[in-house]
C-alpha cells in the first residue's frame, strides 16, 4: 500500500527535523521552508495532510491556509497548524480559515503522531462518504433518466413518430445548445430531457394522433392540449432533469412572434430550452418520412427554418443550427429509420 504524503511547512530547520523524524517511518514527507514554496508544492502534487507553521517570514501560515482553502485543487487537504503559543482569537481565526487542528511546540512525538493519524482517518472516512453519496446520486439520476426514456417510449406508441425521431432530435438539441453557449452539463441535461417533449400526447385520442388528413379546428385545439398534459404528467419534481423536461413539454410549440401555444409566449420569454427543442424537433419532423407525408430534402427544411427565423424560431438559433449542419447530418445518418 502506498504511503500517504505529508507536507511539513516551517522556517526553522530544527522543527522540520523533529516532525520529519516522528513521521517518516509511516509517511512520505515533503518539506517547505516558507509559505510561497508550500503553495507551489500543494498545487503541484497530491498531498494527504499539511503541517503548517503560523509564524513565518513572507506569507504567514494563516495566509497560506486561506489561499489553499480558496483553491478547488487544494481545499480538500486537511491542515494542522503548528505553533509555539496561540491566543484564543488566533486559534478561532485558524479554524474559521479551515484548519482542522493545532499542534503546539515543543512537540510531544506521541501526540503529534496521534493527531496526524486522527486527521488522516477522518479525511479517509469523509472521502469514502463523499464517494458513496456520489454513487447514490448517480444511481438516482440514472433512475430518473430511465423514467424519462420509458415515458418517452410510451408517447411514441401513441404517435406516428418513431423512437429514432426522439433520439435524433435529442442529439440535435445537444449540438445546438453547445453552439448557443450552454455548458456541457446543461447541454447534456437538455439532451436527456428532450425525449419528453411530446409525452402529453399520451392524453390525446388515437383518432386525432393517427389521422392522415389535416386536422380540423376542433381537432387541432385538442392536439394543442398535449403541451399542458405533458407538463402535468411531469409535474413539479425535486429534480433538475424533470424540471427541464417539464419546461420543454410546455414550451416547445411556443413561437418567437407570440403566435404559438399554449400560452402565446414570445421572444426570450420562451425558455431557451424550449426554443432549442423547437428548432431540432421541426427540422427532424420535416426531414423524416411519416404515413401522412414524404421526407423533405434537407435543403428545403433549412429554407423553412431560415424563412421562419424571427417568426416561429429564435433568429439567433437558426444560423447556429445551420453552422453545425455537418454534425447534424452525421446524427441523422447514424440514427436513420432503418435502425429502429
Amino acid at each position: 500500500m502506498e504511503r500517504q504524503t505529508i507536507l511539513v511547512v516551517d522556517d526553522t530547520a530544527e522543527n522540520i527535523d523533529v516532525l520529519a523524524g516522528v513521521l517518516k517511518s509511516d509517511y512520505q514527507i515533503k518539506i517547505a521552508k516558507n509559505g510561497e514554496l508550500a503553495l507551489k508544492i500543494a498545487k503541484a502534487m497530491t498531498l494527504d495532510l499539511i503541517l503548517l507553521d503560523i509564524m513565518m517570514p513572507g506569507i504567514d501560515g494563516f495566509e497560506v491556509c486561506r489561499q489553499l482553502k480558496q483553491d478547488k485543487r487544494t481545499r480538500h487537504i486537511p491542515i494542522i497548524f503548528v505553533t509555539a503559543k496561540i491566543s484564543a482569537a488566533d486559534e478561532l481565526k485558524g479554524l474559521e480559515l479551515g484548519a482542522a487542528d493545532y499542534i503546539t511546540k515543543p512537540f510531544n512525538p506521541p501526540i503529534v503522531l496521534r493527531r496526524v493519524q486522527t486527521q488522516l482517518a477522518l479525511t479517509s472516512q469523509s472521502r469514502l462518504l463523499a464517494l458513496q453519496v456520489r454513487q447514490k446520486t448517480a444511481e438516482i439520476a440514472q433512475n430518473q433518466l430511465n423514467v424519462i426514456r420509458r415515458l418517452g417510449r410510451a408517447a411514441e406508441y401513441k404517435d406516428n413518430e418513431t423512437g429514432m425521431h426522439v433520439i435524433r432530435m435529442s442529439y440535435y438539441t445537444h449540438i445546438l445548445a453547445l453552439a448557443a453557449g450552454l455548458s456541457e452539463d446543461d447541454a447534456e441535461l437538455l439532451m436527456h430531457a428532450a425525449p419528453m417533449h411530446d409525452v402529453g400526447k399520451i392524453g390525446i385520442s388515437d383518432a386525432i394522433l393517427k389521422k392522415t388528413d389535416k386536422l380540423d379546428f376542433d381537432e387541432f385545439e385538442q392536439m394543442k392540449k398535449h403541451c399542458e398534459i405533458g407538463a402535468e404528467i411531469l409535474g413539479e419534481q425535486d429534480s433538475e432533469l424533470m424540471d427541464v423536461a417539464q419546461i420543454i413539454a410546455l414550451t416547445h410549440h411556443e413561437k418567437w412572434d407570440g403566435s404559438g401555444y399554449p400560452n402565446g409566449l414570445s421572444g426570450e420569454d420562451i425558455p431557451l430550452y424550449g426554443r432549442i427543442v423547437a428548432v431540432a424537433d421541426v427540422f427532424d419532423a420535416l426531414t423524416s418520412k411519416r404515413p401522412y407525408k414524404e421526407a423533405w430534402p434537407v435543403e428545403k427544411a433549412l429554407e423553412l427554418l431560415e424563412k421562419e427565423a424571427g417568426t416561429h424560431f429564435d433568429p439567433q438559433l437558426v444560423p447556429l443550427f445551420v453552422e453545425k449542419l455537418d454534425q447534424i447530418l452525421e446524427i441523422k445518418a447514424k440514427f436513420n429509420e432503418s435502425d429502429k
